[in-house]
């Protein structure tokens, strides 16, 4: 099972934090920090899996990728596959890419809604519940599509400027 999912910039801001068991919001804190302390020190021909540190206990592991400015990292008990989780970041990050075109570290922040919604298509409550692009990817642009012709205020805006052309 996932435990959380981190994406830690290089100066060990978290730009994504989101578990699946329940911690104190200081506790979560000391989480991330631990973990960025200990996946920077290492190098980039290092293994990608290490033990999970003091505060998530020894039968869990950090599974992470580093790809450009961010850490993508994966809290997962012994249960789960580093290799399959491995993948697992590599379809979540071509989905990014994807859906972004072309994805840097303002586009997490400034649309974390979406990259919340990217990561329950793939993940929810610490079970994988889709690794396949196109699936994924055909969610996101279903979604996509319904906000925008849901959205009020562009219908608003819409009837506004009809009024102002009449």
């Amino acid at each position: 099972m996932i435990k959380g999912i981190l994406i830690i910039n290089n100066h060990g801001k978290p730009r994504i934090a989101k578990f699946f068991e329940y911690f104190t919001e200081d506790k979560q804190q000391q989480i991330i920090r631990e973990v960025f302390q200990l996946i920077s020190r290492r190098s980039d021909r290092s293994c990608n899996f290490l033990e999970g540190g003091s505060l998530w206990g020894k039968e869990t592991k950090l599974i992470y990728r580093h790809y450009a400015t961010l850490f993508f990292v994966f809290c997962v008990d012994s249960s789960e596959s580093e290799l399959g989780i491995l993948d697992l970041i590599q379809v979540f990050v071509e989905t990014l890419d994807k859906c972004f075109e072309n994805v840097c570290e303002l586009d997490l922040i400034f649309h974390l809604d979406k990259v919340h919604y990217i990561l329950d298509e793939i993940v929810m409550g610490g079970m994988v519940l889709e690794t396949s692009l196109p699936a994924i990817v055909t969610a996101v642009d279903a979604q996509n599509k319904i906000e925008k012709t849901e959205n009020p205020l562009m219908t608003g805006i819409k009837d506004v400027l009809q009024t102002i052309k009449r």
